[in-house]
């Protein structure tokens, strides 16, 4: 595996997030993540602190809160942040209420965001905003948002909405976002060539269930 497809996994938030998702499933992921070097593994909460255990420190652990649709009230986003933290979790992965965004009420949203981000006590944050379902001004909006409120990432899709990543999403939010705060892609990514796109746009991370596939084949071919 030559270095650059190495720095690429490196980026790679290796998902499985299908609401059939079993153990085993998530076993084999966790595996692919700690042999192929990936930034972390990101999975249902349900399953966060067996894979913690798992795992034993060989790979970050990362999973959603409010997921995917994002409009469950602020305490049980904190409840579910706190259980995860408590369970294992490395890096939390939170969306947010995108009602709040259509009615304007951008404070709210950075007030939630603060608050998902106490519970969070000292691990990452991501901030999921959906960018399918947004117009240009909301997504601009809501890199202020996400700066003001401290978290670490913005983070464009959850997968589930219809639409993913897009490459003018990720140079928008590069271009808008604060300097402290990070740019993940998620959803759509579906070769090396994709990603490679998106980290020459500014992307961080990328959340996707597809390069460490695409790194076995690649392996394949040089048997």
């Amino acid at each position: 595996m030559n270095n650059e497809l190495k720095n690429i996994l490196s980026l790679a938030d290796h998902t499985l997030l299908a609401q059939t998702s079993t153990w085993e499933q998530i076993k084999v992921i966790c595996d692919d993540a700690v042999k192929y070097g990936t930034a972390s593994v990101c999975i249902p909460p349900s399953f966060v602190k067996k894979a913690a255990e798992y795992l034993g420190g060989k790979m970050k652990v990362c999973t959603v809160i409010g997921f995917p649709n994002g409009y469950n009230t602020t305490a049980v986003k904190c409840f579910e942040t706190t259980e995860a933290v408590e369970n294992g979790a490395d890096e939390i992965d939170m969306v947010i209420n995108i009602g709040m965004v259509k009615e304007g009420r951008f404070d709210d949203v950075r007030s939630e965001i603060e608050k998902v981000k106490a519970a969070c006590d000292g691990k990452l944050l991501k901030v999921i905003i959906e960018t399918c379902l947004l117009t240009e001004d909301e997504k601009i909006s809501l890199c202020k948002a996400v700066t003001d409120a401290g978290a670490e990432y913005i983070k464009t899709s959850t997968g589930f909405a219809g639409g993913g990543a897009t490459r003018e999403d990720v140079a928008l939010l590069r271009k808008h976002v604060g300097s402290n705060v990070k740019v993940k892609a998620a959803g759509g990514i579906k070769t090396i060539d994709d990603a490679k796109d998106f980290v020459a746009l500014g992307a961080d991370r990328l959340g996707t269930s597809k390069l460490v596939a695409e790194a076995k084949k690649l392996e394949e071919t040089e048997k």
